[in-house]
């Protein structure tokens, strides 16, 4: 029997060791999406105890902490940090299976040299080690990410933000890690919400644009695109209930709007017809530019109403949407390739299931211009465990062009969850392991090297044109 969370965790055979140890493991970490608040690196922020750095707005352990029937108090409540901090550690002790039991255990060995196991006898012991930990300046926001060997850093940004804190950082001589604001226009896009009339508003304000008018807001987001750009944003994101794809005529999509801005309800086709519209004004900006842009889909949000209204968005109570329709993601593709406006573009879904259908699509829009231009986005959120990593590599392996793929990001709003993309390499490693041990790849380490140290940290670097 193979000891807890051993040197050789999860490498079940010689050639992942190998794999692991003398290429993943030595590779530095890109962490091209995550919601890091670039304040906090800017102050490189201290933290008084685990809890804060664990538990704030970690919405993955909430939802665990609920399904063990802790109370809200102890969750997002105004219970004492202490007692958060045992409540968790109560409801990791027995998360046989869940990915965040790995995680945790990997966080206090690589940055609290804690080898034990977190459980609600050991919990004090583990608490007052964190928190001596933490009062040492090695334990400071920055010290973490460099600690980690992390080079670059994208967070996710409004297109009204000032990215006041990104010029700090990037003026700071004393920090040598690429911090970059990566453009998230949802709030532009979604007329639906109560409040989008007061965000054009602003972004209206903020560009010099009056936006009365489609074309208006495109012009308005296309300042803010030029001021995003100045300060080294090369990557989009957006926030998508499902990829749609409904075309209308300009005429059409101008009547929608006009009739949002007089205060008047949409049909479900008239909010698709102007969405579509917007992605694909904003995919053709994106080529112009020479971004990437990531879409995330499949995900149904907020369905605990009453959990809604007391707590509000990204608390825990989202999931897997099963709408997802191949032929609008391929044609709202096609509508960008046949213009020659699709930009470097990473998919992922929150379904699964959706992995054959978005690697036989991706395969459709390849081209000379970059390297697997077209990304099968890493496992993301509720994915992003063992099973989930190896369903969406060996799919893309079985169906694509693994050794392009930009590998592994934490997705997260803590600095403590670099030891994810370990947990990545290591499956990475195994997996291709056991292919080679089963005689299904050469032993060619030459070729694997390259293979494994791409998917690790090159693929990205070059992907998204880091410097």
């Amino acid at each position: 029997m193979k000891a807890f969370l051993d040197q050789d965790f999860l490498l079940s055979n010689d050639t992942a060791v190998k794999l692991y140890h003398e290429y993943a493991g030595k590779m530095p970490i890109i962490d091209y999406h995550c919601h890091i608040i670039p304040k906090e690196i800017a102050e490189d922020r201290r933290f008084e105890n685990i809890t804060q750095v664990w538990l704030g707005g970690d919405h993955y352990k909430w939802r665990l902490m609920r399904a063990n029937g802790v109370e809200e108090y102890y969750i997002t409540g105004d219970a004492p940090d202490w007692e958060k901090f045992e409540k968790w550690a109560e409801t990791i002790s027995k998360c046989i299976g869940n990915p965040l039991y790995h995680w945790t255990h990997l966080e206090l060995q690589r940055y609290f040299g804690y080898h034990g196991v977190l459980n609600k006898n050991t919990a004090g012991e583990v608490w007052e080690l964190c928190n001596a930990k933490l009062q040492d300046p090695s334990m400071s926001a920055r010290n973490i990410i460099l600690k980690s060997n992390v080079t670059h850093i994208c967070t996710t940004d409004d297109p009204i933000d000032s990215l006041e804190w990104h010029d700090v950082i990037a003026k700071d001589p004393t920090f040598d890690v690429t911090v970059l604001p990566t453009w998230r226009p949802d709030k532009a896009m979604n007329l639906e919400k109560p409040e989008y009339l007061d965000y054009i508003g602003k972004l209206g304000e903020l560009a010099g644009v009056t936006i009365d008018s489609f074309a208006a807001l495109i012009k308005a987001l296309k300042v803010r695109l030029d001021y995003f750009k100045e300060r080294g944003c090369r990557i989009s994101d957006h926030g998508l209930d499902y990829i749609m794809y409904a075309p209308a005529s300009e005429k059409e999509v101008e009547d929608i709007f006009q009739k949002r801005i007089a205060g008047s309800s949409l049909s479900q086709l008239e909010l698709m017809r102007y969405k579509t519209a917007f992605m694909v004004e904003m995919g053709k900006a994106y080529a112009e530019l020479d971004w990437a842009m990531q879409l995330h889909y499949g995900c149904k949000r907020n369905n605990n109403s009453r959990m809604f209204e007391k707590l509000g968005p990204d608390t825990g109570f989202d999931c897997i949407n099963n709408f997802a329709r191949s032929e609008q993601i391929a044609d709202f593709l096609n509508a960008l390739s046949a213009e020659d406006k699709l930009p470097r573009t990473v998919i992922y879904s929150l379904n699964p299931s959706d992995n054959a259908a978005i690697d036989t699509i991706i395969g459709c829009f390849q081209d000379s211009s970059a390297r697997a231009k077209i990304q099968h986005g890493s496992a993301w959120w509720f994915n992003d465990h063992k099973t989930g990593m190896m369903e969406q590599m060996t799919s893309l392996a079985n169906i694509g062009y693994l050794a392009g793929f930009v590998g592994m990001l934490t997705d997260s709003r803590s600095f403590l969850s670099y030891p994810r993309h370990e947990y990545f390499r290591r499956i990475l490693c195994d997996l291709i392991g056991t292919w080679v041990e089963n005689g299904e790849y050469p032993a060619d380490y030459d070729t694997l090297k390259e293979i494994v140290e791409g998917i690790c940290y090159y693929n990205s670097y070059n992907y998204f044109k880091f410097k």
